[in-house]
């Protein structure tokens, strides 16, 4: 009897010894983990994300995730002298609640989205890195599944220490900001921003692929965003009335400032006459137009010669696929207009020189090598008048002829290039 109470008092007391131990061997560690050091996404993602499609930074490179040290203003990356277990997760995207920055490890393990029922990992690809010196490249990953199944409708990427593998030292996880993941067939009807000219017209915003909207314009001819554009500019009436009531107001604004976001890229296109000479853009507006000899632009138009330029661009838009291509990366063209003048029609590379002679008018360059333009090649479309460009002329006598400078600009004073030669008189 004795015996017994004796040695149940020694194993009460082992027992309180033991859990004493374990409790301030815990006490010690956690007072020994500091809490500034943090995982984190070195980028942003690149958007949007598509199923099956890897998962990139902004910049097109792998994701990669550092340690870096939260004290101070700023988060400083940092090394540590050994190795980390390091594991990719999906979180839910409405966590942590309005975007707060704190949170423990077991609210961020709580909010781990795992796979619907029956159906792959939901992120899938290398998920386990090892980090050394304070970083790690992010192999190939890509989710299985879209993001509209959970509530939020978004998804996190997330990073943490395995547990295990943090070596008495505490570090706060990893995540992204919340993103949408979209079936990889929504990849296929995606919008471009910005739309390129030979860009199908459902590439616009508000225009499905073979919706109403698309139909509609297929019947008329309009395919391109460049026909789409064109149109706009030469009719807009009558683009509206394609469209019909139900596109509203609201929606034409949107689907026309897009399209006005496109990249016009370097072409001119040409349209003469007997007694003219007009030079469009991609989507039909007036770079210059030259009647009888005089050079009009939209400072020195009338109500009637208006008219008429009007009716020219009409007729050159209706005729479209036969005018005269103008590639700007070439140095050759040199429009000859009926008259003594000489135009050199390349507005938009941003430093093209070009050399242009005219025996039949007795017209010269005084510099062979002009510097003729400052538009880039990727301008975007900022006016929807049909004249895009002023000009400013003078002459000045000289000993062998009539000195001409021209001066332009863009519609919204921004884009100015230079230009002279002298005229020899016939």
């Amino acid at each position: 009897m004795l015996r017994r109470v004796v040695n149940n008092e020694v194993e009460r007391g082992l027992k309180r010894r033991t859990s004493s131990l374990t409790r301030s061997a815990s006490l010690r560690i956690q007072a020994l983990e500091p809490t500034s050091l943090m995982l984190m996404f070195s980028k942003d993602l690149s958007l949007p994300l598509f199923t099956g499609s890897k998962i990139i930074d902004v910049e097109s490179n792998p994701l990669q995730v550092i340690v870096v040290d939260t004290r101070g203003d700023q988060n400083v990356p940092t090394t540590l002298p050994y190795p980390l277990k390091v594991e990719i997760v999906v979180l839910d995207g409405d966590f942590p609640r309005g975007d707060c920055e704190t949170w423990t490890s077991d609210e961020f393990g709580k909010n781990i989205v795992k796979e619907r029922t029956g159906r792959r990992p939901l992120l899938a690809g290398e998920l386990n890195l090892t980090m050394r010196d304070g970083f790690s490249p992010i192999g190939d990953i890509e989710f299985t599944d879209n993001s509209s199944w959970i509530r939020s409708r978004k998804f996190r990427l997330g990073a943490r220490v395995v547990q295990g593998a943090r070596q008495g030292v505490k570090i706060k996880e990893a995540m992204t900001k919340a993103f949408v993941v979209k079936d990889h067939r929504g990849e296929l009807y995606k919008k471009h921003h910005p739309p390129m000219l030979k860009d199908e017209v459902w590439r616009l915003e508000k225009i499905g692929k073979d919706g109403a909207f698309h139909r509609k314009l297929a019947s008329e001819d309009i395919k391109s965003v460049q026909d789409f554009l064109k149109l706009s500019i030469v009719d807009p009436s009558k683009l509206r009335t394609i469209l019909g009531v139900g596109m509203s107001e609201k929606m034409w604004e949107v689907t026309l400032k897009h399209a006005r976001t496109c990249v016009m890229g370097r072409k001119l296109y040409i349209s003469q006459g007997p007694n003219y000479t007009i030079i469009l853009n991609p989507i039909c507006q007036v770079v210059k137009a030259v009647i009888n000899g005089q050079i009009y632009t939209n400072h020195n138009l009338t109500i009637s010669n208006r008219a008429f330029i009007e009716n020219l661009v009409r007729d050159a838009y209706t005729s479209w696929n036969s005018l005269e291509e103008v590639d700007g990366t070439s140095n050759a063209p040199a429009l000859l207009t009926h008259g003594t003048y000489c135009d050199f029609v390349d507005q938009y590379s941003n430093q093209c020189h070009a050399t242009v002679r005219s025996d039949e008018h007795h017209a010269r360059l005084m510099d062979e090598s002009l510097q003729v333009a400052s538009m880039p090649s990727n301008a975007i479309i900022q006016c929807n008048d049909w004249v895009v460009s002023s000009a400013y002329i003078s002459s000045t006598p000289t000993g062998n002829g009539i000195r001409y400078n021209f001066s332009d600009s863009s519609s919204d004073g921004e884009a100015k290039f230079s230009r002279s030669f002298v005229d020899h008189g016939s």
